[in-house]
């Protein structure tokens, strides 16, 4: 069971950063990858995985320690457990970077490299989206919170309208 688990939580992910990277303008990927539970597939192999280990995961994790996180960690349930964390974590940083560089504009030659170095090697990936992130936010003319910018009356930060009772056009 838990090399299967194993073998399946990264093909289970790859059809949502497939949309995300190779089909970024399509109606459809903002639509799937819209949705948070896309990244319940290797969460439910992270949760099967958890529970079968439990006896080995409570005491990791509730009284952590180097030691006991490499000794669990060197098991095939330990890396398993692990790796469906960091494939389902990965996919929801990478849902929340492909969904704000597509409301910033940012566009997808640049963030489709970054969304692959997040597959890779996340925590670089967040930081490079990140980075790119404040330098595009400095030559937009759009409001941001924060720098001081002012919309004018009628028009909300992301671009729409405010119709006079309050509900957004």
């Amino acid at each position: 069971m838990t090399e299967r688990i194993f073998d399946l939580t990264f093909p289970l992910a790859v059809p949502f950063w497939a949309l995300m990277i190779l089909l970024p303008g399509w109606s459809w990927t903002r639509r799937i990858v819209g949705s948070p539970l896309i990244v319940v597939p290797p969460m439910v192999g992270y949760l099967v995985l958890v529970v079968a280990e439990f006896d080995r995961v409570w005491p990791v994790v509730s009284q952590p320690s180097l030691a006991g996180l490499t000794e669990f960690l060197g098991t095939p349930a330990g890396a398993a457990t692990i790796w469906a964390h960091v494939i389902a974590f990965d996919l929801f940083v990478g849902r929340w970077m492909y969904l704000d560089s597509r409301e910033r504009g940012m566009h997808p030659l640049v963030t489709g490299p970054i969304l692959v170095l997040t597959i890779l090697l996340a925590p670089v990936g967040l930081l490079a989206h990140l980075a790119l992130r404040e330098v595009a936010g400095r030559r937009s003319p759009l409001p941001r919170p924060g720098n001081g910018q002012v919309p004018p009356d009628g028009v909300t930060p992301s671009g729409g309208t405010v119709a006079q009772s309050g509900t957004r056009r």
